[in-house]
């Protein structure tokens, strides 16, 4: 059954077992998300917080906590979803699967326009202040919407063919915000919304808004697909529940999803600019306070039973790693459609998605050469890192599916050991510089400023991978704890940075300049600095992490005997990648200690959160 609305799926979660109804009073500052991130972390049910705290609106999460319960809430659509995408990788799809015609009829007819003149959102208005006001870190500089849907129409195309739904950062009070008259819009490179609001500018006419929360389940997942440019996001949002996506007209104004619980309608302001977070981010730190747009807040309308859904974000896995898995398992059929010669791309979660791609390509160029060496795969990673969302990422590691046609790339061991038998540093290391990277990436030299590197291996094995540490081991003076991440890769401790922001502190210079050769060999090809060696080794997910969220390639890879030649920098020893905090990054997320205490005291025997939290 596809829902028409967020009431609708909660009562079908909580009709099978799906669902906790969570009554005593909850604070919407801190606690909620506690609560929230626990529960997930544990793979536990959604969550309807009933009684609020000086609100009167009740808050749902954990919705798609679980990639069972994401699968569940669109059983009834994902087979035939499956099929459209298949369609775009092969138009003859249908021909060889006649069974499928009826569903995909029906699911096209679903993507349809479908206008109203009034819907449940119109029933009623209130204020922005009386909204619930969720803070999710203690360091976030106000209330936010961490499952917004913002919609907007291009200015040249008003209408559904020109919209965008995306799902945009806004942050509700605090800072510099002009209570119930402003608020905040954070929105990054590469996205929709950007466009439309270039548009405006261009035409001089008033860019408007509408953010949307709650509604139909579907609205929220295709507001983070990867859509194709001019595909509207509410097109998919009807395929993906089964039925057409009802929207309210409004003359001179975008339109309002008839279904949706909550509806922040207004106008960009051209002139101004406010300092919009901090905010405690996906990647695992708070991403800092910026210059964003202001919205001024025309109207605030809500549906009689509204309910506020609501996501936590923080260091990987969070909910948002499901909508991730549940975008891989719609799109990953039409990858080498849309890029050729492309079998697989997987953004790590672990890393904070856009730090680290993985791919796996082809390398068919000069297949009479004697010694195979990436040709065909640059031009594969140069077409990834073309593509919309994925040309924020920082490291690219690719191979050839011609190497080794089993290889799994959800397998992070077995892809980087089967990248480090071949690769070799002096050649397959390709470097942009003075490049766009995520918005919320604090590695690089500013807001948006930073640099990618593509490392690129393919051909015969050149060596052995290490596994166990040698007995004898030299390291330079003040470097300990060497430990083994995963075979060749280690993990060393080095002093603390000690230098100032966007410049080195000569340490990894120094260990690359007096590492010397005893115990030394060709089997570690990749040496990690980082504070704490053992917490980085302790398991993948920490090397991930540590790794690709606190590194610039440009600026953090280091190498033993490296050179420079016609611009094209290597090294004939291993690789060093410096993943120290450096002083121009942000600070990562704790949780304040005080409500700590207090959902433990919730989840304790005889509480009414025992046994989830």
């Amino acid at each position: 059954m596809g829902y028409r609305n967020l009431q609708e799926c909660l009562r079908d979660l909580e009709k099978h077992g799906q669902l906790l109804r969570i009554s005593c009073e909850i604070d919407a500052q801190l606690e909620a998300a506690e609560i929230h991130r626990r529960v997930c972390e544990r793979g536990g049910p959604a969550l309807l917080f009933e009684n609020v705290r000086g609100c009167r609106f009740p808050m749902a999460s954990n919705l798609f906590g679980t990639l069972d319960r994401a699968r569940f809430i669109f059983r009834d659509a994902l087979r035939s979803v499956e099929t459209l995408v298949q369609l775009k990788k092969d138009p003859a799809y249908l021909l060889k699967h006649p069974t499928r015609i009826p569903g995909t009829l029906k699911t096209l007819w679903s993507m349809r326009f479908a206008p109203r003149r009034s819907g449940p959102i119109m029933e009623c208005q209130t204020t922005v202040d009386q909204l619930p006001q969720l803070k999710s870190w203690p360091m976030d500089g106000g209330a936010f919407v961490t499952l917004p849907q913002v919609y907007t129409e291009h200015p040249d195309r008003p209408g559904y063919l020109g919209s965008n739904v995306g799902m945009y950062r806004v942050q509700l009070s605090g800072n510099q915000y002009r209570p119930n008259e402003e608020i905040g819009l954070h929105y990054q490179l590469h996205r929709g919304i950007g466009f439309h609001h270039a548009a405006a500018i261009a035409r001089k006419v008033p860019f408007r808004v509408n953010v949307l929360v709650g509604g139909p389940p579907s609205l929220a997942v295709a507001a983070v697909m990867p859509l194709p440019d001019n595909f509207p996001e509410v097109a998919f949002a009807g395929a993906l529940s089964q039925r057409a996506v009802r929207m309210v007209r409004q003359p001179g104004r975008p339109m309002i999803c008839a279904e949706c619980d909550f509806c922040i309608s207004g106008t960009v302001d051209p002139d101004r600019l406010l300092p919009e977070g901090p905010f405690g981010d996906h990647l695992g730190y708070y991403s800092l306070a910026h210059d964003f747009p202001v919205m001024k807040v025309d109207a605030v309308y809500h549906r009689r039973d509204a309910v506020w859904p609501f996501t936590v974000v923080g260091r990987p896995p969070q909910e948002d790693t499901i909508f991730g898995a549940l975008i891989h398992d719609l799109t990953s059929p039409a990858i080498s459609a849309v890029l050729p010669g492309v079998h697989a791309v997987h953004a790590v979660d672990a890393s904070g998605v856009h730090p680290l791609l993985l791919a796996i390509g082809s390398e068919r160029y000069v297949p009479w050469a004697p010694e195979r060496r990436p040709q065909e795969l640059l031009t594969n990673a140069n077409a990834i890192l073309g593509q919309g969302q994925l040309s924020l990422a920082k490291y690219l590691w690719i191979t050839a599916k011609e190497d080794c046609p089993d290889l799994e790339i959800h397998d992070i061991p077995a892809f980087f050991g089967h990248i480090l038998q071949r690769v070799d540093w002096t050649r397959d290391l390709h470097f942009q510089t003075c490049t766009t990277i995520d918005t919320l990436d604090y590695t690089g030299t500013g807001l948006n400023s930073g640099s990618k590197v593509v490392v690129a291996a393919c051909g015969a094995v050149r060596r052995s991978l290490g596994r166990e540490l040698p007995s004898e081991l030299s390291m330079p003076a003040g470097f300990r704890d060497p430990a083994v991440v995963m075979p060749g890769v280690l993990a060393v401790s080095a002093p603390q940075h000690g230098g100032q922001p966007n410049s080195s502190d000569g340490v990894p210079e120094r260990f690359c300049r007096e590492l010397t050769t005893g115990g030394w060999g060709p089997e570690w090809p990749l040496i990690v600095l980082t504070e704490d060696s053992r917490f980085c080794a302790e398991s993948l997910r920490n090397w991930l992490w540590v790794t690709f969220t606190r590194s610039n390639p440009a600026a953090d890879l280091y190498g033993i005997d490296s050179f420079t030649d016609s611009k094209h920098w290597g090294c004939r020893g291993p690789l060093v990648i410096d993943a120290r905090i450096k002083p121009h990054m942000a600070p990562p997320l704790i949780s304040d200690p005080a409500i700590v205490r207090r959902v433990d005291q919730l989840g304790a025997p005889g509480g009414p959160l025992h046994g989830y939290v």
